[in-house]
């Protein structure tokens, strides 16, 4: 086997999802991560289809999502007066399975836990590719040699930004900002069924504000260009989102009210990764999930990046460590695939910019239309040929 040490930056899903399958076939794994520890919660993700419980069942942690899956959440939108004006149903929304972000990492982790090596706390300031493979430099002052490095750090990538070039070449910004903030009411140790709930939306032009659910206490979005500002500075993104939603009624007061409170808390920008054309891999580098493919919000995401794992590693162990080659089909193979993603804009649907764009949503959900996308996007997501990499290695 040929490139056997191998680091992975971020140790969200596909950072874990990675590790696991290299792990397996026989390549000596590192991951590194900026955050101190696992993040706890987050908000939901889901899985749908065929394909994406074939790669989890191979993974053996089917089981284990499905015991910790949240509740299905139908999303009720009203007025000002808190009358019904639209429905969105939690069958077409949340896929064959939802469970918290942090609970699937969570899961992916303790299968990798006692083979490969985790280094939170730290991330990667420099790559300097080199005969010998790919030269590390950390945050921490510590620095390193390794046959290859993989980016799974999300849509924010260090890694496509250091081994690829700046995020505005890559990343396109959407015209929506979304904010989660309250952990979701299921918590990591519950089990069993879960039951159905129900979260209520209002809109006003451009802005869209959700109150419960089993995706998180309350959700934001709302329409703005690019905005400058610390993505490190939680009090300071806190007071943003209250000026945006400063002066609307419905239940919004009491929202901005709570989310002062709360402890769990996130902002981040609508974007869509654009790498098709250039592929995910350069050198000795790789990206796999929202760091190549992402689109907040996309519907997609989680899946991608599972199966994305499962094919970067299964290529590679099929080449027998020769990274050209399995870099090669990796592209290949998942430039078709990312496809699904699409050029969906959760923003123009959830939060439209005008009164007119709102009432049409909710006519749309009360159509036929809905449910013929739903089903479309269902399709999508099992739109490739999947290989049974663990049998192709074991027969090689």
């Amino acid at each position: 086997m040929r490139n056997q040490s191998v680091l992975i930056s971020g140790a969200s899903v596909a950072g874990p999802a990675l590790a696991y399958w290299l792990d397996r076939y026989g390549f000596d794994v590192t991951v590194v991560e900026r955050a101190p520890e696992l993040r706890p919660g987050g908000q939901a993700v889901d899985f749908k289809g065929a394909t994406h419980r074939t790669v989890l069942e191979r993974m053996g942690i089917w089981a284990e999502i499905q015991a910790h899956r949240t509740g299905t959440t139908d999303t009720v939108f009203v007025d000002a007066e808190g009358r019904r004006v639209g429905f969105m149903s939690g069958d077409f929304t949340g896929g064959d399975v939802e469970i918290l972000r942090g609970d699937l990492a969570r899961i992916m982790y303790k299968k990798t836990l006692g083979s490969c090596e985790y280094r939170f706390g730290d991330s990667i300031t420099a790559l300097t590719e080199t005969a010998a493979g790919v030269h590390v430099e950390f945050a921490s002052g510590a620095a390193g040699t390794f046959d290859l490095v993989f980016g799974a750090d999300g849509i924010h990538s260090r890694v496509r930004r250091l081994a690829f070039g700046p995020e505005a070449q890559f990343v396109a910004h959407l015209g929506h900002y979304y904010c989660v903030a309250g952990a979701s009411p299921w918590q990591a140790e519950q089990t069993g069924p879960r039951e159905r709930v129900t979260a209520y939306g209002f809109n006003a032009p451009g802005r869209l504000a959700v109150s419960g659910g089993a995706k998180a206490q309350q959700l934001y979005m709302f329409a703005a260009p690019e905005l400058d500002y610390d993505r490190d500075d939680i009090a300071a993104q806190r007071r943003l989102v209250a000026e945006r939603y400063a002066g609307l009624g419905w239940e919004v007061p009491r929202m901005l009210t709570e989310m002062a409170e709360f402890d769990d808390f996130y902002l981040d920008s609508l974007s869509q990764v654009r790498m098709r054309a250039t592929g995910y891999t350069r050198g000795r580098v790789a990206l796999v999930g929202d760091s190549a493919y992402g689109n907040t919000l996309g519907g997609f995401g989680t899946g991608l990046a599972v199966v994305g794992a499962y094919v970067l590693a299964g290529e590679l162990a099929l080449a027998a460590g020769d990274h050209r080659a399995a870099f090669a089909r990796y592209d290949e193979i998942m430039r078709r695939y990312a496809k699904i993603a699409g050029n969906a804009n959760a923003g123009k649907f959830l939060a439209p910019r005008t009164a007119r764009g709102i009432k049409l949503r909710n006519w749309f959900l009360g159509s036929r239309m809905w449910a013929l996308m739903a089903k479309f996007g269902d399709n999508a997501a099992n739109d490739i040929d999947l290989l049974d990499y663990p049998a192709l290695v074991r027969g090689r």
